[in-house]
């Protein structure tokens, strides 16, 4: 079984070129087949609120929620390197709030580090978990919990001074602390300069290929998130398609009668099968 990497694996698989791997989990079983299929790490996203939950988006999950199905990702994934998702409101008001919340992934679900979003506004939430002993990741471009002040899902850093922000939220972000950073939907070719600029690992969902890893949601790449794919996606498999054929398999069954058979059974003991029958006909 692989040893659980640790932040430094992580550096130097930046510095020796090797690409980091990874997907979100947010269940025991998935994890587990994420680990077993050798992942490099794990994130329990607060994207959760759409794949699992059901929500139209991320703002209503909460604390509670996230630290949950941490748990549930880090039963599945003992041996696997695992970032908990910093939920809305869980540390926009106040760094104490940001540590102490920040504290309750590694306190409750044993979370090797959290992400949280945000660029320069949110630079001493990142120092203060950082200066408190947490690994915590930034994440800028594309960022759902702000996607309001952003104007919708929309990639991010695609004209000069909008990647310019990027570029100082980035370097900023590594100064405060963090070890490393996730960039989501912009260019390839700010991933590409961002990645050579920073010394922390620059990670990508949806901004190409230049980065030191990639992340897709596990909803996504699996086919069962079906409310809409985004650009970025490569579909792996169409999970939904298998469940709902399977389902429909199953109902027809049941209706015509071809579900259960006796194979499906267990039968009385046929050493006590008279006994049995007196005991029924006590109700007759």
């Amino acid at each position: 079984m692989a040893k659980k990497k640790s932040r430094l694996d992580f550096i130097r698989m930046k510095k020796e070129g090797e690409q980091v791997a990874w997907v979100t989990a947010y269940d025991f079983p998935t994890a587990s087949f994420a680990e077993q299929a050798g992942m490099d790490m794990l994130l329990v996203g607060d994207s959760l609120g759409m794949v699992v939950l059901g929500y139209h988006g991320t703002i209503p999950v909460t604390m509670d929620d996230c630290i949950r199905h941490c748990q549930a990702v880090r039963r599945g994934a003992p041996n696997t390197f695992c970032i908990g998702d910093m939920p809305f409101m869980s540390y926009q008001i106040s760094d104490e709030d940001a540590v102490y919340n920040a504290g309750r992934f590694l306190k409750e679900a044993d979370m090797d580090a959290v992400k949280l979003e945000g660029g320069r506004r949110v630079l001493t939430r990142i120092k203060a978990i950082a200066d408190a002993g947490i690994l915590v990741m930034g994440h800028i471009g594309l960022t759902p919990q702000s996607s309001g002040v952003l104007g919708g899902f929309k990639a991010q850093g695609r004209d000069p001074e909008s990647a310019r922000d990027l570029i100082e939220d980035a370097i900023a972000i590594q100064d405060a602390g963090a070890w490393a950073l996730l960039l989501e939907a912009v260019p390839p070719e700010l991933s590409q300069f961002l990645t050579k600029k920073l010394e922390i690992p620059v990670y990508s969902i949806g901004a190409g290929g230049p980065c030191d890893g990639q992340i897709l949601i596990c909803g996504d790449m699996l086919g069962l998130f079906q409310a809409f794919t985004p650009k970025f996606v490569k579909k792996y498999a169409n999970v939904a398609e298998i469940e709902i054929n399977a389902f429909k398999e199953y109902v027809n069954d049941v209706k015509t009668g071809k579900f259960p058979t006796d194979d499906h059974c267990y039968h009385i003991l046929a050493d006590r099968a008279e006994e049995y029958k007196r005991m029924l006909e006590e109700y007759m």
